[in-house]
This record gives C-alpha cells, structure tokens and sequence, in this order.
C-alpha cells in the first residue's frame, strides 16, 4: 500500500494560486466586486469605475454629495471591504 499524503481541494488551489502569483489579482477582483455589497445597493447605482493601485482603491462617484459623505466614511469602508475578503488587500480610498 501506498501512503499518501491526502489534502484538501481548497488547500491545493490556494497552493497553486500562491505559486502562480494569482493569488493578489484574485482577491482584488473579489474585493472591487464586494463593492456594491458593501456600499449599498444605492451608492452602486452612483458608481461609476473602480480598480485598485497600490493598496488604494479608486471609485468613481457621479454624485458629489454622496461623494462628500463617503469621504467621512472612508476607514470603516476599507474595514468592511478588506473583512469581505478575507485578508487586507487595501489600506485606502479615494473618491473621485
């Protein structure tokens, strides 16, 4: 008999996703998706483009009072965004 060492699917794939440098890109995409989740079915409807440079998030907000008001509320979006996901991936916002 063979002894062989028996991991799980999940294990293998974080593993290949590690090696690959897929890991970060993955985690991104899942965190700009979360987006809407998190804001609010409303900020989504304002949102216009999003991606991440460097730990920062860029969103685009065609409402500058909605703009405003998010500003305020930067830090406990990033929180909420980064616990979606899992790791932290962002340590910034920026509205535009």
């Amino acid at each position: 008999m063979f002894k062989r060492e028996v991991q799980s699917l999940d294990d293998v794939l974080q593993k290949l996703l590690r090696q690959e440098g897929l890991e970060t890109p993955l985690m991104q995409k899942r965190l700009i998706d979360a987006w809407g989740e998190v804001a609010g079915s409303v900020v989504e409807k304002y949102t216009g483009d999003k991606f991440i440079k460097n730990q920062t998030l860029f969103v685009k907000i065609l409402n500058p009072a909605l703009r405003a008001d998010l500003s305020m509320m930067k830090q406990r979006l990033v929180d909420k965004l980064n616990a979606k996901v899992g790791s932290r991936q962002i340590i910034d916002i920026r509205f535009y």
